[in-house]
Order: C-alpha cells, then structure tokens, then sequence
C-alpha cells in the first residue's frame, strides 16, 4: 500500500509534505480533507482537527510535517534533504524554521488582506466539493472566519501590515537573486530548509492570485522555484554544493533570520519557561501561552507565544550538540557572521518532544 497524504490544496504544511513526497519519489495517494474525511478520519487518528496528515503503508499516523518527512527519510532509500555538511545542515534547519513559523506571518497577512474572496472559495471547495459553488462559498466562508480571526494572534495588525509587506518583499528579492545562480538553496538538490520555505511561499503566496501576480512581478525566479519545488520533473536528482559551502547570496536570507525572527523565538523561550514554572503539574503545553511583544520592520505589535516554534528551534539546536572540533568552530562562525551567535550558547529547558500528536515538555 502506499502512503496517504490527507490534505488540500490551499494548506500551507500540505504544499510542503507534498513537494517533499513528489521529490523523495515515494508512492502515495492524496485524500482530500473534506468534511467527511475529517469526520471518519482524521479526529480518529489525530485527536483534533488538523492537516495535513500521513498514513503509512504500515497503518501509522504522523501528523507534524518534520515529523513525517524523517519518517520517510528514515524508511525509504534515495538521497536525503539533510545536507551531510555541518554548517549546510544548521543552515538548511534553521531556515525550515523560518519557513514555517516566520514567513508564515507574511502568509497569513496576503492571504487575508488580497486573497479573501478565493481563499472562502477553495475552504468550501475543500470541505463540501460536490455541493453547487455557492454553497460551497458559503460553508467555506463559514469555516474560513476562525483562520481569518487568528491574525491578531499572529501580530498581524493595521499597524504591522506595511512591515510585513516591507520584510516580505526584501526576502523575496534577496531569494530571487539567489535562485540566479542556484536551482535551491544550497545547490542542485533541494533541502530541509526548501520544504520549509515551499508551504508559505507556494500554498499561498504563490497559489493565491493576488499575492502570486506580486510573487511574479517582483521575484519571477522565485516563482519557478516554487512550481519547479512543488512539482519537480527530476525526482531523487541534484546535489548540495561540495566542502559544505554556504552560498553568499544566502547570507542575506539569513541575517533577516537572525535579526527578525531569532528575537521572537529568544523571547518565546523565557516566557514558555515562565509559564512552566507556574504550572509545574502540566506536562502537556497549550497552543499559546500569552502574549508579548514583538517586531517586524521596526514596528512593535502584541502576539501570542507559540511554545511549538521552540520544538522545531530545538531540532537545530540539537544538530549543533552534536558538533565538535572543527565543525562546531565552523558552525558557530557561521552563526556569528549571520548575527545568531546566542544559538551556539541556548538550550530549550525543559526539553519539548510530540507525543500523541501534541507538545509535551519531558
């Protein structure tokens, strides 16, 4: 049997599980996550309603995209997206890490602000596609109001907004100037790092239509990343620059990591650890543990802390433990010519893991 991939087109994490299985060459069927499917399938395994989701050939249920893509990388042979080189692969997890939990903010912002009459269509054309088109709008417009209502949570405001479009579009240029000399991030073969930037940029940022005509505009290679990445035509081919090189024109992409995202997740890990203390009986942590303050384009909004950007932090902390010698004194140059030097020194304290398909400390 293959694997089953329950998703929908228009979801974020289903585009990057999605590139990933089309590259690694691995069979799988792709079940639409309709009202149905959710019903029989999905709140069965999972628990709570949430996609995408894997089912192996072996019956198992992996619902974390990370998550899934080493569950294949584990079971299935061919080249891996974790580069063999040290600093290529601190940098192509960190910025998985970006992809998923800080272009998500760009995201949601041009999804809500440009895309609202498409995104209600294609929530309806997921959840009830045999129902007439208007009705399929109007239960998609119905289930789309609780994402739509998350954007102030993700400090997406009136007064973030022109920043969020200023930070977003300076990525888009740097990538694109990048893609001018390599087909992805660190070569010929697309990375850890690829897949996370491909939910964001692909799903929607590239597939809405208002964003995607900006995409096009502005950062037309970047467009081609994103169909060539999402559908690649060379499964398994490619390769990651020789002697662990970092490509210059990443250098850029990285420092913006360094300098927007990395203080949000320095500050999500004081406030996790605060609210442990306070409630030393709870293992499991909730969604959101408050708010702070964060900044994007020297702009200051309130957003909720997100303990689940620690558990992925934590994956490129825990590559860098495992360095010595001349790698870890490579890796943490690489960290100080970005501007992320205090990841050489951080812990995530207490450790995070995913058990049962929710963030647990241990």
């Amino acid at each position: 049997m293959p694997y089953q991939l329950i998703g929908a087109p228009l979801s974020l994490y289903s585009g990057k599980i999605r590139g990933y299985l089309r590259w690694k060459n691995v069979a799988y069927a792709e079940v639409l996550s309709t009202a149905e499917v959710y019903k029989a399938q999905i709140m069965p395994r999972v628990g709570w309603p949430v996609i995408p989701v894997l089912i192996t050939p072996d019956d198992e249920t992996v619902q974390d995209t990370s998550d899934m893509i080493d569950f294949v990388e584990n079971a299935e042979a061919g080249p891996s997206v974790y580069p063999a080189g040290a600093v290529q692969k601190l940098a192509a997890l960190i910025l998985e890490l970006f992809g998923d939990e800080w272009l998500l903010i760009a995201a949601m912002h041009y999804r809500w602000q440009y895309n609202e009459d498409f995104v209600y269509q294609e929530f309806g054309n997921t959840a009830v596609p045999k129902l007439p088109k208007a009705e399929r709008y109007d239960i998609g417009k119905q289930r789309a109001e609780k994402f739509k209502g998350s954007l102030p949570f993700l400090g997406i405001t009136p007064a973030t907004a022109p920043a969020i479009e200023k930070t977003y579009e300076a990525f888009l240029r740097a990538f694109d100037i990048h893609l001018a000399a390599h087909d992805f991030l660190l070569g010929s073969r697309p990375s850890i790092g690829d897949f996370g930037l491909l939910g964001p940029l692909y799903a929607h940022n590239y597939r809405d239509p208002a964003s995607g005509a900006l995409m096009e505009k502005l950062a037309p290679r970047v467009t081609a990343w994103c169909r060539n990445t999402h559908a690649p035509q060379h499964p398994l081919s490619g390769d990651f620059l020789p002697d662990d090189q970092i490509p210059e024109t990443l250098i850029p992409i990285l420092q913006l990591f360094a300098g927007e995202h990395l203080p949000i997740l320095v500050s999500t890990l004081a406030e996790t650890q605060k609210w442990v203390q306070d409630n030393p009986g709870t293992t499991e942590l909730p969604r959101a543990v408050g708010f702070h303050k964060y900044r994007i384009g020297g702009i200051e909004e309130d957003r909720a802390v997100f303990p689940y950007c620690l558990w992925m932090l934590q994956r490129v902390l825990d590559h860098l433990a495992t360095l010595s010698g001349a790698k870890r004194q490579a890796a943490d140059g690489f960290l100080e010519r970005i501007g992320a030097g205090e990841l050489s020194n951080m812990q995530i304290l207490p450790r995070l893991a995913r058990k049962n398909f929710k963030l647990v400390r241990v």
